[in-house]
């Protein structure tokens, strides 16, 4: 598989079928290790390491999104030796991002937060540090400390105004300003501002629809309405919570842990402010 060929992957990572994807990235991992077993030049047998390496990471991401935690850890840890091997900063520092990743949505908070201090001590000059600076942000949310959220989030905000703006922005492994209105919906969620975090969502639902009505993102999506279904419950509003909660779950693309996530806060404020009635003989 050449470097572009795992580009499109990456590329098809906001939209396509999951399991696809991890067919294809199973199939190119298989071709790249059978490459390296040949004889070749230090520079190509490098080449083909960091074509390896950024394979690992995306089925790394497609495996968590299938619920297969075990083979996703194994997947990510091969993409940091990798790395290490080498001598690639931005390779390790995303395996570090989808450690974070793994961490956050599993509610670890101590190890997110080292995760997120490993990457950046991996790469500083990448994207994949703004994607770190927003987990930080969650996790500070969900732990309640309203100013590491906003230290957080404009450490992200500031190192993503001085990168150029990508040719690829759906790229997996690149973030754009885009993405931003996504981080700090789930940021502005967790920290109870629902205002805030209504107004991003449904500028996450606009960005992520196309012209002709087409979801680019269906992921994204899906999340900003259960972020809308959130805000809607706090506000008393059972019927719009519930509008915007069912449909999203029914997402033909999406990250089960992330969304599992949010469908239990929605499913949390749901119950405390509507408990069911109890039946009685």
């Amino acid at each position: 598989m050449t470097e572009e060929g795992i580009d499109q992957l990456a590329r098809a990572y906001p939209y396509a079928n999951a399991d696809h994807l991890h067919e294809r990235t199973r199939s190119g991992l298989n071709y790249v290790t059978k490459q390296l077993e040949g004889r070749m030049t230090l520079r190509q047998h490098r080449e083909l390491l960091v074509d390896t390496g950024w394979l690992f990471l995306l089925n790394a991401c497609v495996q968590y999104d299938r619920g297969q935690r075990e083979a996703a850890n194994l997947s990510k840890a091969a993409a940091l030796r990798i790395g290490d091997e080498a001598g690639h900063g931005e390779i390790k520092a995303w395996a570090w991002e989808i450690e974070a990743w793994f961490a956050l949505t599993q509610s670890r908070w101590q190890d997110m937060l080292i995760a997120v201090e490993a990457g950046h001590m991996a790469d500083r000059t990448h994207s994949v540090g703004v994607q770190l600076y927003a987990h930080k942000a969650c996790a500070a949310a969900r732990m309640g400390d309203d100013r590491l959220v906003r230290e957080s989030l404009d450490a992200g905000r500031a190192r993503l105004d001085r990168l150029p703006r990508p040719d690829h922005p759906e790229h997996h492994f690149i973030i754009d300003p885009d993405k931003w209105d996504f981080y700090e919906m789930d940021a502005y969620r967790l920290l109870g501002d629902d205002e805030r975090a209504a107004a991003h969502a449904r500028s996450v639902i606009r960005i992520s629809t196309g012209p002709d009505g087409t979801e680019i993102s269906p992921t994204r999506a899906a999340e900003a309405r259960l972020t809308l279904g959130v805000a809607a419950a706090r506000t008393g509003n059972i019927e719009e919570a519930i509008g915007m909660g069912s449909p999203a779950l029914d997402a033909d693309r999406k990250s089960l842990p992330s969304l599992l996530l949010v469908a239990d806060e929605l499913d949390k404020e749901l119950r405390s402010r509507y408990p069911p009635r109890s039946r009685h003989p």
